[in-house]
Formats: structure tokens, sequence, C-alpha cells
């Protein structure tokens, strides 16, 4: 079947290299993709946004499949918008309806849901643009530090943790005055949860759910874990903490009470469900949900599953999921990020990049990357992510190693703890 991807990161680019490997997969298209992206099918440029193109497009190439990879489609209802249109009814789509989406576009709406269903999360206040006095008042009474959040997607910035009272207060009033834009005209403050973090991945038709491999990544740009926050600088898979009696309380406690939630609720929800948790005291919390694969996780978890992936997509469209069996790679995933100088900041794009023939045993999947004639380009702050599949932890981070040495572009950052921390 011809297959399209819409995206242009590390997450779609893995997903479009395990696609391609499908003896299910004829023709694979990304929408717009990058420079590496062109290694597995087409790169096709548009406005996504336009669903009269967007519509001839699936028409014209015959496209069978349709992934949408980045939050943004979702939230904005391109599953619900594209489930309309007569013309493509058989079309295949991965990606939940609006009302899904609205688990990682609105905080607030996530955290009701969790409230309704008993899904362990932290406590909570919700504040409009015209409750200063009150959310002031809400602060008060919280133990730094604090933690604010803008109810929207404020393309992963929208989270503040504080330690001084004031400085929480001043932030406060700043987001509801629109810091982050409508996306905090609603904040969420909410209780600090001091434990670690991980993640665990659900593939679900909306009835029933098959749970991927699981990973951790590092947010902070520094060694350390210092520094600001980034999209996510690299990450690991398995997760060495979580063991099988940590995952059965997660499935317990937080994956089918999701899932019961979804249909009492009547959400139309088939695609991935990213679960962000944090393990406090020996209890899994949830931090946060997200309506589809997170980045650079994936780039861990797609080497891990052995799985056609095709036959699992299609099993989610076809309500047919439980009759399906993850397989995982016992192998540990390690990827480690290089990114522009200056990110998370102001950095510079249109840097060539050099050795890419030479890496040896590790996944390049290209994030911010373009070609421009024969060179390949920077052209985003998270540029490559490099990935290493080993028997453990260490061989993997030596390989990735190893290997960045031979990649070369002008002010290429990383980090060398990646996984050290476990």
């Amino acid at each position: 079947m011809n297959i399209c991807i819409i995206g242009s990161g590390g997450r779609e680019s893995a997903l479009a290299w395990k696609l391609s490997q499908s003896p299910r997969c004829t023709k694979l298209f990304i929408l717009p993709g990058n420079g590496g992206s062109l290694e597995y099918g087409i790169n096709v440029e548009f406005d996504i946004n336009d669903q009269k193109k967007l519509v001839d497009f699936i028409l014209n190439e015959k496209i069978r499949m349709l992934i949408i990879g980045p939050e943004a489609p979702l939230v904005d209802g391109m599953t619900d918008a594209l489930n309309k249109v007569d013309s493509i009814q058989d079309l295949m789509i991965i990606g939940p309806s609006k009302m899904g989406a609205m688990l990682e576009g609105s905080k607030a709406f996530a955290k009701s849901f969790m409230q309704e269903f008993n899904i362990p999360t932290a406590a909570y206040g919700k504040f409009n643009n015209d409750e200063l006095e009150s959310a002031n008042s809400f602060l008060d009474n919280q133990k730094p530090p604090f933690v604010l959040k803008a109810d929207g997607l404020a393309a992963g910035k929208g989270v503040l943790i504080i330690n001084d009272l004031q400085e929480a207060k001043a932030e406060l009033k700043d987001m509801l005055a629109g810091k982050f834009g409508d996306a905090s005209k609603t904040i969420i403050i909410e209780e600090f949860l001091d434990g670690i973090e991980f993640s665990v991945f659900v593939l679900t038709d909306g009835k029933n759910y098959k749970i991927l491999p699981e990973a951790k990544d590092y947010k902070r740009i520094q060694e350390g874990d210092k520094g600001l926050n980034t999209g996510g600088m690299g990450a690991v898979s398995p997760v060495s903490f979580v063991d099988s009696a940590l995952m059965k309380e997660v499935e317990e406690k937080i994956i089918r009470p999701t899932i019961d939630g979804l249909q009492s609720r009547k959400m139309d929800y088939k695609g991935f469900i990213f679960l962000g948790l944090i393990l406090v005291n020996g209890a899994p919390y949830v931090i946060e949900y997200n309506c589809r694969l997170g980045d650079p996780e994936t780039e861990v978890i797609i080497p891990r599953l052995e799985n056609d992936l095709v036959d699992l997509l299609e099993s989610v469209h076809n309500d047919n999921l439980q009759n399906q069996k993850i397989i995982q790679n016992p192998k540990t995933a390690v990827t480690v990020m290089l990114v522009s100088n200056g990110y998370p900041g102001a950095y510079e794009k249109g840097k060539k990049i050099n050795g890419l023939e030479q890496i040896d045993d590790s996944l390049i999947f290209h994030a911010g990357t373009r070609k421009q004639d024969l060179d390949l380009l920077t052209n985003g702050g998270r540029v490559i992510a490099v990935t290493s599949l080993e028997s453990d932890m260490q061989q993997a981070v030596d390989r990735c190693m190893a290997n960045i040495e031979k990649i070369h572009f002008e002010g290429k950052q990383f980090r060398t703890d990646i996984g050290f921390d476990l």
C-alpha cells in the first residue's frame, strides 16, 4: 500500500525507516520530511492546512494509510476533517480525533480526565486570565518549588518550575497576560512531584491497546541534566528501574483507566498515547499525556520494535489490535541528539554536515536537516539523532560516541552522559 507520514523531525524519520522495511509498503511519502527521510521515501512539501491540496494529494497518489506525527495538526482536528471527506473514506488515519487529542492540547482537560477516572497525578488548581487574585492565593498555600503550566500547546516552553514565591507570582501574572499567547490564557498550578521520570507508549484502537517499549529521555541541554530545557537531548530504552511489577501497576492504575475513560467519554482514538510518568516513592504518577509518539523517544523505541509496523497500524484501523502481539528486541537502544550551537535559544542554520558516510553500526535519524544540491545542511535546533542498539547501555553509548566523532558541522553540540543516571 502507499503510505504517507506527516511531519519533519526525528520521530518521523524513525517511523519512515521502520515503515520502509515492510514488504507491504509499496510507496512512502513524507510530508514535508527532511534531508534524511529521502533515504526511505519521497519528500513532498505543501501547506498541510490546505485541506483541498491534502485531499487531492491523497487521491492522486492513492494513499491508503496516513500517519500524523506531530501534535499540532491532531489538536487542530485534522483527523476529524479528513474523516468527513467522502472521497477518502477508505483512508486509514493513524491519529486521534480532536477530542482525543485534547489530552495533550489542554492540560486542564487532561487533569479533569485523570480526576474523573481516578488516574494518579499531582494535585492542581486551574485558573483563567481573570482569576489572578485566586491564583496568587492558591500559590500562597503551596510549598516550593512551584509548578506553572500553560494549558495549551506552547512548543515545549509552557512549563515553569520556580523556587521563589514572588518570582512564581510574577511569572503567573505574565502567563495569564499572554506570555505564551492563547496557550496560557488558562494555567495549571500543580503540586511538585519529586521522583524519576520515564515514558510509556501505548498503541490503541480506542478499545484495545498494546504496550510498546518504554523509554527515558533527557531534556536539559547540559551535562548532568543542567541548563535550559530542550525538546530532548537523548533517550534510552529499556529503562533499568522499570521492571515487570512496576509495569503491571502502570497498566492497572494508568493505562486501563485511560482506555476505559476514552470509551466512557466516547472519544474516537486510533493512534499512540504517550504517558509521561514519574516514579514517586515507588508509585507511578502521570505528569502529562501526549497524543503522539515522543521525540527523541521514538528513535529508541521503534528500533526495538520487531513487529511489521504496517500490520500493527492496520489492525488499529480495523479494530482488531487485540490479535497482535508486540515483539521487543531485548537489546538496549541509546540515542544522542546532535544540536546546533545556541539551541534551545537562537541558533544558525545552513551549516554543512559531513561524515555520515563513515557511520558504522549506528542508525542515523535526521531531525533538522535539508538537502541543497549535493550538500546536506543543518536546518533546525536538533539536527541528527544517532541511535545504537547493543547488548547493554555502556556498549550502546560507546557506539554512539564513536560515530558522533565522525559527524561534523559547525557548532555541533551533544551530551556525553545520556543514560548514566540509571
